[in-house]
């Protein structure tokens, strides 16, 4: 099943802080809003969302349509055609894609450990 780029989204108390924490790691912010509580940061292949104020715990993500550089893909699985291959192998969703649509959409599932997972197409 290819799910698309994978990055781990933190939830953090001081976005500046953390920002300044993983630039010394040789991350580089390259989207986001800060005033929106939000940065995007790539070192490399590796890429970390910051979040301040939006999520509770970390989350595994995963952008259908996305190479590793947040580049589109000229092909890709649908996040819809995911969501029916996870529910017919019984995983449970928490949120579900609307399957009427087209587009960005997003899902999210628990993993057995309690690990939030977001699958989020933006395309």
């Amino acid at each position: 099943m290819e799910l698309g780029a994978f990055s781990v989204s933190l939830a953090v108390k001081d976005i500046e802080v953390s920002k300044n924490f993983y630039r010394h790691l040789g991350f580089e912010v390259v989207g986001g809003n800060q005033d929106q509580g939000w940065l995007i940061l790539r070192n490399r292949g590796h890429t970390i969302g910051l979040f301040q104020g939006m999520f509770e715990q970390n989350i595994m993500t995963f952008n259908p349509g996305w190479d590793q550089e947040n580049q589109n893909l000229d092909s890709f699985t649908d996040i819809r055609e995911l969501q029916k291959k996870l529910k017919a192998a019984g995983v449970t969703l928490t949120l579900e894609a609307d399957e009427s649509t087209s587009g960005p959409a997003s899902l999210t599932m628990v993993d057995p450990d309690g690990n939030p997972i977001l699958i989020d197409q933006h395309r």
